[in-house]
C-alpha cells in the first residue's frame, strides 16, 4: 500500500497524558509562584483558583465540594474507597482494567466483600442487578475497553447508598448526570491534557455527609486522607493540599482550563469530542479489517476509542502474535512521525487505542485514518 501523503500536525493520540491543548506553549506559563512554599497565601490561592475554574468549565453543582489528591485519578479513587466505604454493601463494576483494580481494592486492601458485577470486554455490566441500598463503584468510561456508561437512568434517584464514580476518561468530554452521582473522580491527564499527578475529587452533600458520620474501621495513609478528627476536612476544598504538589502542573491545569473556557466551555468540549469520534467511526463502519471492542453502539466511547483487528489472517493468531502485529504497527507509524502510543492497553486485548478527546484537532483524526490502513497493510505483510 502507499505511504499516505499528508500527516496529522499534531500526531499524539494517547489516552494519558492526552494531547495538549490547540496552541499550547510552555513559555505561556507562570512562573513567578515557582520556588515559593506550597503555604503561601499566594499559592494557596492560585491552587483555589484552579478549583473555581474546574467547576466552571466541568459545571460542577454549586453544593459539591472539589479537593485535589495526589495519584492522578488514582489516587482519587483510592481516597473515596478508602474514606467512605464500610458503612454499607459494596458493588464493583469491573468490564474493564481499572474497574477491576477497584474490586481488587475494596475485596483484597480493605477486606470487604463487594459483589463484582462483571462483564467481558467489549460490555458494560448488567444494570438491572445494581442495588440502591448498596454503595456502587464504576468508571463511566471504560480508558482500556472503549465502553462507556449507556447512560444513567439505571442509577435510583432515590438510592440509599452512594456511587462513587471513576470519570477520569469522560469528565470535560461527556455529560455526567450529577444528580444520580456522589463522587465523581478525575485527573489533570485525560480530557484537558494536562500533566500528571494530580487528581480531583468532587463530592456531593450526601458524599460530605458520610465523611462527617463514619468513621472509616481502617487506617487511611496520610495522601489519602479527606478527614479530620471532626468529619470532612473542609479546608481541602479551599485550596489547601494534602502534601506538597507542583505548583508548575496547577499552572498548566489553570492554562488548560482557561483555553476551554475561551472555546465556549462544556458545551464546546463535548462537541468536539464528538466530531473527533465520528470521523473514526466513519472509518471503522467503511474499513473491513478493524471494528470497535465495544459491541453495543450505545456503549461506544467517544474519548479512548478501542479497536479490534478482524481481519481473518489475524483473528486465526494467538494473542501473542496479535499483540506483535500491534507493535509492528506502532513502530512504522512512529518511525513515520505519523501517530504516537495508539496501541491498546497492556492488559486489554491487543488492539489499537485512538484517544479522541477535545483538545485533538479533527483534521488530525481525518489524516490518522489512511496511516493506520498503510500500517496495517505493512505490518501483516512482513
Amino acid at each position: 500500500m502507499e505511504r499516505p501523503k499528508v500527516k496529522p500536525q499534531r500526531p499524539w493520540f494517547s489516552a494519558g497524558p492526552t494531547a495538549k491543548r490547540p496552541g499550547w506553549a510552555i513559555e505561556a506559563l507562570p512562573t513567578d509562584l515557582l520556588g515559593r512554599g506550597i503555604r503561601a497565601p499566594e499559592v494557596v490561592a492560585r491552587f483555589a483558583e484552579g478549583l473555581t475554574l474546574t467547576r466552571t468549565v466541568l459545571e460542577v453543582p454549586d453544593d459539591w465540594s472539589l479537593v485535589y489528591v495526589p495519584g492522578s485519578d488514582t489516587g482519587a479513587v483510592e481516597a473515596a474507597l478508602w474514606n467512605l466505604l464500610g458503612e454499607r454493601p459494596v458493588q464493583v463494576m469491573a468490564f474493564e482494567n481499572f474497574g477491576k483494580v477497584w474490586a481488587t481494592d475494596v475485596r483484597d486492601h480493605l477486606g470487604l466483600e463487594p459483589e463484582i458485577l462483571e462483564a467481558p470486554w467489549g460490555r458494560f455490566p448488567d444494570v438491572s442487578r445494581v442495588d440502591p441500598k448498596a454503595d456502587l463503584v464504576f468508571p463511566w468510561n471504560g480508558t482500556t475497553s472503549g465502553v462507556c456508561a449507556p447512560g444513567a437512568d439505571w442509577i435510583a434517584t432515590d438510592r440509599e447508598g452512594l456511587v462513587i464514580c471513576d470519570a477520569t476518561s469522560a469528565a470535560f468530554a461527556m455529560a455526567l448526570p450529577w444528580e444520580r452521582l456522589d463522587v465523581v473522580t478525575f485527573s489533570f491527564q485525560k480530557a484537558l491534557g494536562g500533566e500528571a499527578g494530580l487528581g480531583v475529587a468532587a463530592l456531593s452533600p450526601r458524599a460530605i455527609a458520610r465523611l462527617d458520620g463514619f468513621v472509616p474501621p481502617r487506617p487511611v495513609p496520610k495522601v489519602l486522607r479527606l478527614r479530620n478528627d471532626k468529619g470532612f476536612d473542609r479546608a481541602l476544598a479551599t485550596g489547601s493540599m494534602i502534601n506538597t504538589f507542583s505548583v508548575l502542573t496547577i499552572e498548566d491545569w489553570i492554562d488548560a482550563l482557561a483555553w476551554a473556557g475561551r472555546v465556549g466551555g462544556l458545551k464546546t468540549l463535548i462537541a468536539r469530542t464528538e466530531a473527533n469520534a465520528a470521523v473514526l467511526d466513519a472509518w471503522v463502519d467503511r474499513t473491513d479489517w478493524i471494528d470497535w471492542l465495544a459491541e453495543e453502539p450505545g456503549t461506544r466511547s467517544t474519548t479512548s476509542v478501542c479497536l479490534k483487528i478482524v481481519d481473518p489472517r489475524v483473528v486465526t493468531m494467538d494473542e501473542e502474535r496479535r499483540r506483535d502485529l500491534v507493535m509492528r504497527m506502532k513502530a512504522l507509524l512512529e518511525a513515520e512521525g505519523a501517530a504516537f502510543d495508539v496501541e491498546g492497553h497492556r492488559n486489554a486485548p491487543a488492539g489499537l487505542r485512538v484517544w479522541c478527546g477535545c483538545t485533538v484537532d479533527t483534521a488530525d483524526i481525518e489524516a490518522l485514518t489512511p496511516w493506520l490502513d498503510w500500517a496495517f497493510a505493512t505490518a501483516i505483510a512482513e
